[in-house]
């Protein structure tokens, strides 16, 4: 059977999504005609702090805290290493609680910190990737620093149980991390509600610019910071502040909260129809995760005896973008840690391919998919010694 080329479809939203137009031509006088660095005095800095705050108050609408609990961050690793490295700093042999899922912003900051005296417990997951409440309640101490969890899996898409677990952690009066980067702008994110102390953001995970993200802070937490230089960020995020980032961030912030009701929706069910049609006309695959709460673009697959990475090769070829691998990991060789943790063997886990659905998808780029994915995996399997 031969599979016509489908031009360019992009399937990997989860790895970084197109700037929304709204969001580059808000950002476009802050590179030119409006040059105030926000920390001057003058007209030109006056004019860029009220930007600042504004995008500021826009992302705290979104996520349901006040302005003033919002730090600016180049994105979330950055978030997170300020998050974990900044609870833990001037403290003697401070314990750790995260899980076995964590982004590698999360899980190679705590492994790094291992080598430097941290204790670090990590929570296992079940086999559909949700944190065994169980274990983490058991794993917190008197003297655990911090808990951190992810908001949503970047390769799986499962949301985890953040108010249970941050009840957890209340009843202990431990602060809770959550790195929020897969979740935020996908799906309604109250940190009020769910009781989050602190929360990464990244921008350009839902349509806004590279290159800027933020922690949420809570009132009362306190963090030791791991840069020095100037006061900006109330001292834990010194530099010049990037204003046209932190702009497009905040327009960003204000489309997502408008958008997502509706948006979830119909990627939702894009998504859905997609996975139904794979699991119909592709035989010997596993949904990831797929027996529990997702974000509603994602599906990740796992394709028994075949190379994720020569899938998504072929697949690119035929004009579609996904993942073999989370982005960050792109060019490890190492086997996903998350499907691992969740009791894939080895040879099944290294088959798997991840599909992220974004705001500009439509049914006739889902159509083309289920008619090139079977085939790829059909001609792969009769070229696999396996």
């Amino acid at each position: 059977m031969t599979i016509r080329p489908a031009g360019r479809v992009y399937f990997d939203h989860n790895a970084t999504t197109a700037a929304r137009p709204e969001v580059v031509e808000a950002m476009i006088p802050w590179f030119t005609d409006r040059p105030g660095n926000p920390h001057s005095i003058h007209h030109f800095g006056s004019e860029a702090h009220e930007a600042v705050e504004g995008a500021r108050a826009s992302l705290a609408a979104l996520i349901g805290c006040a302005p003033d609990e919002i730090i600016f961050t180049s994105g979330g690793t950055e978030s997170d290493n300020l998050a974990v490295r900044g609870s833990v700093r001037g403290k003697a042999r401070p314990h750790v609680v995260t899980s076995m899922i964590e982004h590698p912003a999360v899980y190679a900051t705590c492994r790094d910190l291992e080598r430097g005296g941290v204790e670090v417990d990590y929570a296992p997951v079940d086999e559909d990737g949700v944190v065994s409440l169980d274990a983490f309640g058991d794993a917190l101490r008197p003297d655990t620093a911090l808990a951190s969890v992810m908001l949503a899996n970047n390769e799986t898409g499962v949301v985890q149980p953040i108010a249970d677990i941050a009840r957890l952690c209340r009843a202990r009066g431990v602060p809770l991390h959550v790195d929020g980067v897969q979740g935020v702008g996908k799906i309604p994110v109250d940190v009020e509600a769910l009781g989050i102390d602190m929360l990464s953001v990244s921008a350009h995970k839902f349509y806004g610019p590279k290159g800027i993200g933020a922690l949420y802070v809570r009132r009362g937490i306190e963090l030791e910071r791991f840069m020095t230089g100037g006061a900006q960020e109330r001292g834990l995020r010194p530099g010049t502040m990037n204003v046209p980032a932190i702009v497009g961030f905040g327009e960003a912030c204000r489309i997502a909260r408008e958008a997502i009701p509706g948006e979830a929706m119909r990627i939702g069910r894009l998504r859905d129809r997609l996975q139904a049609g794979l699991l119909e006309r592709t035989g010997g695959i596993i949904v990831n995760g797929g027996g529990v709460r997702r974000i509603p673009n994602t599906i990740s697959l796992a394709v028994p005896r075949i190379e994720g990475e020569a899938i998504t090769l072929n697949l690119a070829v035929l004009g579609f973008a996904v993942s073999s691998v989370s982005a960050c990991a792109s060019g490890s060789e190492e086997t996903s840690h998350v499907l691992l943790a969740m009791g894939l063997e080895p040879d099944v886990a290294q088959g798997a391919v991840r599909i992220s659905l974004g705001a500009q998808n439509t049914d006739d780029e889902v159509d083309a998919f289920l008619e090139a994915f079977p085939a790829v995996v059909s001609r792969l399997r009769e070229l696999s010694p396996l």
